[in-house]
């Protein structure tokens, strides 16, 4: 590396492929195992957070003791290359970390892995991801021996393979149980979890929450559905087209176009999205939401792999897949298209709908898609109008039941108070159960108690 070049790694500040430290310590070993369970990268020693060069002063065995201590602190062991650099009287040791094949690679019993600028440790399940997706394979596609194929429903298995028969993705005239084989939902005889999931004659407790919602305290109809996948997806779209409009538009001739109040397709590639790549290990529900402004649909476990929601509204990503197999059964019914292509085609349909906005965040514990009307910001200021003869706490009450997702920030201005005005009312309400916040401050909601 050219002194040209370090000046050009620092220039650009961290992220997740490059940090800064002072001095090679504790925390340089984290980033080292940290960058080795993600894509790699490269450590700076002797460069501050702001990227100032310090240098480092170095003994004789400085670099060796470094480099025994990265091979005795992890497992399997590690072996970045060490580099000096002079940039005047000041040194600079670049050490550059390879992505590691097999992971998670531990640092005295932890694992860590690099999320942007920062380095995390990581949890049981996200352990035993990492080493799933490392090993090319999945959680659903193992062996599920709790239940025999005898378990497995004949008809949904017959409707399915003469279902991915005539979308001609998939071809054969062999028994039932042979297809399941050769695509891998049967092994050794015993079904894998993702045949459990699509053919159980008595499906999981992986339930749709799905529900119309007059605000976020009043439900005008609520279901919870608890079936086999396609079923699921199938069940929980009729409800959604039950809840939303739909007009005739005639263009000048006796064929009539159909035009839904939302972008029906948009909404349905978001379903299959939540039932097809959602985290089954954990506990909660996928959650699907009507309100009069806005549909959204909540699925359970983050991104996964490496996959960050820039890089998907970027369309700049690779499709990484959590539960392969159920993605390919998907895909072989013709119910989604090539991995990987979902947002593009939500982009699309979404050009045929000006007036909605589509929203794609991560939070604190799974994915949330939104598709809101844009008129919902003047449908708030119109409740704030409305509540301006009742009590500050009132109209803060109001407006959340009906705009769950808004800040401090929000209410500040619609109510026209002052921040420790708007910060008092919300602690009081708080201490009086009428409302609760759902998760963090930049991924959260609120939700009003009756």
């Amino acid at each position: 590396m050219t002194n040209k070049e370090l000046f050009g790694i620092i220039s650009n500040g961290e992220n997740q492929n490059v940090e800064f430290k002072s001095s090679f310590d504790s925390k340089a070993l984290i980033a080292i195992n940290a960058m080795a369970n993600g894509t790699g990268g490269i450590i700076l020693i002797g460069v501050s957070n702001n990227g100032e060069i310090n240098g480092v002063d170095l003994g004789k065995e400085s670099i060796q003791n470094w480099i025994n201590e990265v091979k005795l602190k992890t497992e399997p062991q590690i072996l970045p290359d060490f580099k000096l650099i002079s940039v005047g009287n000041k040194t600079v040791v670049v050490i550059t970390i390879d992505e590691y094949p097999i992971k998670p690679i531990g640092l005295k019993g932890r694992y860590y892995q690099r999320q942007n600028n920062s380095n995390h440790i990581l949890s049981l399940p996200k352990i035993s991801e990492l080493h799933l997706q490392s090993l090319q394979t999945s959680w659903d596609s193992y062996e599920f021996p709790q239940k025999g194929i005898n378990e497995l429903d004949d008809i949904k298995i017959e409707k399915f393979i003469g279902i991915i028969n005539n979308t001609g993705r998939f071809s054969s005239s062999s028994d039932k149980f042979v297809v399941l084989k050769k695509l891998s939902l049967i092994k050794n005889s015993n079904p894998t979890i993702a045949s459990i999931l699509l053919f159980a004659k008595t499906p999981e407790r992986h339930h749709i929450r799905i529900g119309r919602f007059k605000s976020s305290s009043t439900i005008i109809d609520d279901r919870q559905i608890t079936n086999t996948l396609f079923d699921a997806a199938e069940k929980s779209l009729v409800f959604i087209k039950n809840y939303i409009k739909l007009e005739y538009i005639f263009e000048g001739n006796i064929k009539r176009a159909e035009r839904w109040e939302y972008p029906i397709q948009a909404i349905k590639e978001s379903l299959l999205n939540a039932i097809v790549h959602r985290d089954y290990r954990e506990p909660n529900d996928i959650q699907v939401k009507i309100y009069d402004e806005k549909i959204s649909i909540f699925s359970p476990g983050k991104l996964y792999g490496n996959l960050t929601v820039d890089k998907i509204l970027s369309d700049n990503y690779q499709s990484s897949l959590r539960n392969k197999l159920i993605a390919e059964a998907f895909y072989l019914a013709g119910e989604i298209e090539k991995y990987g292509t979902g947002f593009l085609r939500i982009k699309d349909y979404m050009k045929y709908y000006p007036e909605i906005e589509f929203v794609f965040e991560e939070v604190h514990n799974g994915i949330l898609v939104t598709y809101a009307k844009k008129t919902a910001q003047k449908t708030a200021q119109k409740t704030a109008q409305r509540t301006a003869q009742r009590t500050t706490k009132e109209s803060i009450v109001s407006i959340l039941s009906e705009n769950p997702e808004y800040t401090k920030e929000d209410l500040m201005k619609l109510l026209n108070k002052a921040d420790g005005t708007i910060k008092e009312h919300l602690a009081n309400l708080k201490r009086e159960g009428k409302i609760k916040r759902i998760g963090g401050r930049k991924d959260g909601y609120w939700e009003v108690v009756e």
